[in-house]
């Protein structure tokens, strides 16, 4: 994939999220590995709001978050300083997605944590890990606890923060981020509903990341999903290409 793709594959992303309703304002932050370059990265423009973004709007950075290439848009050192961790320990991810949904920021409130009771939830802790949280992330000497608290998962709760996935790929991270959000919607619901819960088996548990390899034909959540998202893309919302 070239940059011009990758800033295509991201500002939808960017998109998507508005639509789904999971942004927070300007206040998260998806960035991308440019392939072929030594720590190059496209993260969102400070100010713009997601349903805003385009692939031309992105900004160019290093792994210090400084412009590798002219902007009018500053970059929110906050942000960027949970990404540029992630990225230069995880060389087989391209993309890291974080947010502060409602769902997502009650369950990272929650001294369990996500809990087996949907099939999504299943999914999700396939490849989960938590994050304690140490305020805004400004403080680049909390990036080697980070990095060690995600280790290889693909998911990352970061309590009383919000909710991170990284992936392979964007569309990876984010329909690992879809199955994330969904489980904490889930788990909300039916913790107002006031019934007991019914936990999933452990041994189904167990076997799920095995199961979803075999639903998306071995082509993961993001090569089965992707292409019809952006599609919805451009039928909702075309100009994110621009």
């Amino acid at each position: 994939m070239d940059e011009r793709s990758l800033r295509v594959d991201l500002a939808a992303c960017y998109r998507l999220v508005a639509h789904f309703g999971w942004d927070d304002l300007v206040f998260t932050h998806i960035s991308a590995r440019i392939p072929g370059e030594k720590d190059a990265f496209l993260i969102n423009p400070y100010g713009m709001l997601f349903e805003e973004i385009t692939a031309s709007s992105l900004v160019k950075v290093d792994a210090n978050g400084e412009k590798l290439a002219p902007s009018e848009w500053a970059v929110n050192p906050a942000g960027f300083v949970i990404h540029s961790a992630i990225h230069a320990a995880r060389h087989d991810v391209a993309c890291v997605l974080h947010l502060h949904t409602n769902a997502g920021v009650a369950v990272a409130a929650q001294k369990q944590g996500l809990l087996p009771i949907s099939q999504y939830a299943t999914i999700a802790l396939a490849s989960l890990a938590y994050h304690d949280y140490e305020g805004i992330a400004l403080r680049d000497d909390e990036k080697p606890r980070l990095v060690r608290d995600l280790g290889p998962s693909s998911g990352l709760i970061l309590r009383n923060h919000g909710l991170l996935t990284a992936g392979a790929t964007v569309g990876d991270a984010f329909v690992a981020m879809y199955a994330l959000q969904r489980a904490c919607e889930t788990q909300v619901l039916a913790q107002a509903g006031g019934a007991e819960l019914v936990p999933v088996d452990p041994r189904i548990v167990a076997g799920v990341k095995a199961n979803v390899a075999a639903v998306t034909k071995g082509l993961g959540g993001g090569g089965i999903a992707w292409p019809g998202l952006l599609r919805k893309l451009d039928r909702l919302d075309p100009g994110y290409k621009t």
